[in-house]
């Protein structure tokens, strides 16, 4: 080959490079900067956003995302509506009510949890059978659990507020007790139990018994939705893409990801929560079997508020529908991507 073919070879392979970083016309590809903020450190409870965000989906959907860990000390919640984020990934559906009795413009538009994680779990050697065996023993339990799913526990199994302890999220007056009940998360503190004790806690996850909010969902002020709602949709199916794909594909670069930020969390904790998010379908069931991941249901959404009213933690004058949207989900998004069953 000459000095000139190969000086013009080079020449082409360049251009052809920068041609592809513009986008393949020629323009600079513009991404639209995006802040993500969530409720605490990274874990695999968050690892479908780390996923759109590892693989470059985000990216692909023209979003530069940039992930706002949570943590004990803060509150990335207050930084919505002010506008210093873009998005939150709020704990359950009932901060949403909340957010509509005290006139806070957010709203949820996706819920990615179809199930709640939180479960109470007890002692093998406790000889409970059965789930309504717990009302009768000592549970430790936090004040936030006291003023909304205990007061559910109480209406509907019997639960006994003399029979509560703060929960202070320390085990170890739990582990002291063996007759004792203590709250958890199914991909967290059964596996931290079982790691100091070498016993297996039995669980009772509270979805399975009825108390049945949305959890772990995307939510964004009102104005954003107004103004831009394409941005919105964008970062939307984005995260349901990379949920399936943290659930069903490599995952490999997210859970790094993840670890880089949470320099505590580990491989073996990362696989246990993956392991139980999927067991107990806390993603991907019910109707996400048919409208994707992100899933609201409006009946569900009328369900649970008025479970919550019956039993005193909602207002029955809130207007619940105002909460949430179904305009950004229920499309089917990603459902491709499941493995066939």
């Amino acid at each position: 080959m000459s000095f000139f073919a190969a000086r013009s070879r080079r020449l082409l392979i360049v251009a052809l490079t920068v041609l592809f970083a513009l986008g393949g016309n020629g323009t600079a590809q513009t991404l639209d900067p995006v802040k993500f903020g969530t409720n605490w450190l990274a874990e695999a409870e968050h690892g479908g956003f780390y996923q759109a965000l590892a693989d470059g989906t985000y990216r692909k959907y023209g979003l530069e995302v940039t992930i706002v860990q949570g943590g004990p000390q803060i509150n990335n919640r207050i930084l919505l509506p002010v506008g210093k984020i873009d998005f939150f990934m709020s704990a359950n559906v009932l901060q949403s009510f909340s957010a509509v009795e005290q006139n806070i413009p957010t709203i949820a538009v996706a819920a990615i949890f179809q199930k709640d994680p939180q479960i109470l779990l007890v002692h093998p050697s406790a000889n409970v059978k059965k789930f309504e065996d717990l009302k009768d023993l000592r549970i430790f339990i936090s004040n936030e659990g006291r003023a909304t799913y205990f007061q559910w526990l109480k209406t509907n199994y019997g639960f006994k507020d003399e029979h509560v302890q703060t929960y202070t999220f320390n085990s170890q007056p739990f582990l002291a007790d063996g007759g004792s009940v203590m709250q958890g998360y199914i991909t967290s503190e059964p596996y931290v139990i079982e790691k100091r004790t070498r016993l297996k806690p039995q669980v009772f996850l509270l979805a399975d018994y009825g108390f049945d909010p949305y959890s772990t969902l995307i939510e964004t002020r009102k104005s954003l939705i107004e103004n831009r709602p394409d941005l919105v949709r964008r970062f939307v199916e984005a995260s349901i893409i990379g949920w399936y794909n943290y659930l069903y594909r490599d995952n490999t670069a997210a859970n790094e990801l993840i670890k880089k930020n949470n320099p505590e969390m580990t491989d073996e904790m990362l696989a246990y929560s993956l392991a139980k998010l999927r067991e107990y379908g806390i993603v991907d069931s019910g109707d996400t079997l048919r409208l994707g991941i992100g899933a609201i249901s409006e009946a569900r959404m009328a369900s649970f508020f008025g479970k919550m009213v019956s039993i005193g933690v909602i207002k029955k004058t809130v207007d619940f529908r105002k909460a949430y949207t179904l305009q950004f989900v229920n499309k089917g998004v990603g459902l491709e991507l499941r493995p066939k069953r």
